[in-house]
């Protein structure tokens, strides 16, 4: 029995298709299922039960799962022991951000970049994704660390930090007539959305708000990222839905804002699982992403914000 074949067992389970579990490990599908077939010759008994379109646990499957994930947790946790004691940095990390989310008050690619440069050893891996997504990612340890926005809380498991909180605000062309400062979210479903995808924080926000009110908004246009939203509003498409910015970027866009009643807020994290260990080289990176967002927050005398970061944008709720 080897490591690798534990593992494999694991993924297979975690996504009842072999497809999918060789997508995930980088596989080919018969080269994976080989490895199984093996694994079961091994112990004398089928693990799994492939009689139906979904694959799923034999009883002595179910047995083997937790211990077989408690093994390769503790292997981990071995490697990572010498690691730390040896001072070595090697390895992978994996990290996931929202659309647009490189682009924040906190410059997350400038902190990748510094990270390279220091450790480059150290392999990284960078993908876009919906915060839907990412946050499963996280949970299953597919991803060291998430940069996503949330609607609610998460999972137990997962340990957050926030980047960014903003108001969330409804956008309409600069001209459009019929608007008050203010906006209902009763009003909003009067008129057609454009919003980010199922999927996305933001959207879940605003679903999760209606849904409580017994509203069913509609969503006309959907688009990756807010600078989009903004300028299908400016066309007079529809009421965007974005984080707050100020009136003079938003005159300078071509829309104005206003504020949905009741208030709604966005919230950007740092998102990792507390409940696998982190490799020293994630936990180094997480690190120095958690410097960067002290920094942003706490200036030093005389700096602004400004200084330690790009230009803002208004993509901070993806």
């Amino acid at each position: 029995m080897e490591l690798r074949q534990l593992r494999y067992f694991v993924t297979v389970a975690e996504e009842a298709n072999f497809t999918r579990a060789a997508a995930r490990l980088h596989l080919a599908q018969p080269g994976l299922s080989a490895q199984i077939r093996q694994l079961e010759r091994e112990l004398g008994q089928p693990l799994l039960d492939r009689t139906s379109r979904s694959v799923t646990l034999t009883p002595v499957g179910e047995a083997v799962l937790p211990m077989a994930r408690a093994a390769l947790e503790q292997v981990e946790r071995i490697t990572h022991t010498v690691d730390e004691f040896t001072g070595l940095l090697r390895g992978h990390v994996r990290v996931g951000l929202i659309a647009g989310a490189a682009l924040e008050e906190v410059d997350i690619a400038q902190v990748l970049a510094d990270f390279h440069r220091d450790h480059p050893q150290i392999g990284i891996s960078l993908t876009e994704d919906t915060s839907v997504a990412m946050h499963a990612a996280v949970r299953r340890g597919d991803l060291d660390i998430g940069v996503l926005s949330i609607s609610g809380d998460l999972d137990p498991g997962i340990g957050t930090e926030t980047v960014y909180d903003s108001p969330i605000v409804a956008a309409v062309a600069a001209g459009a007539e019929g608007f008050g400062e203010r906006i209902t979210l009763g009003e909003l479903c009067a008129h057609p959305l454009i919003c980010l995808p199922r999927g996305a924080g933001l959207r879940g926000l605003l679903e999760n708000a209606c849904a409580d009110a017994g509203l069913i908004p509609d969503v006309a246009f959907e688009a990756a990222a807010p600078p989009l939203l903004i300028r299908l509003a400016a066309h007079g498409l529809g009421v965007a839905i974005i984080p707050r910015i100020t009136a003079d970027e938003a005159a300078g866009l071509g829309v104005r804002t206003l504020e949905i009643d009741p208030e709604l807020r966005g919230r950007l994290v740092l998102a990792w699982n507390t409940e696998r260990p982190l490799s020293p080289a994630a936990k180094v990176l997480l690190g120095q992403l958690r410097i960067a967002l002290a920094r942003w927050k706490n200036p030093a005398p005389g700096q602004d914000r400004a200084a330690n970061t790009t230009r803002r944008e208004p993509s901070r709720t993806a």
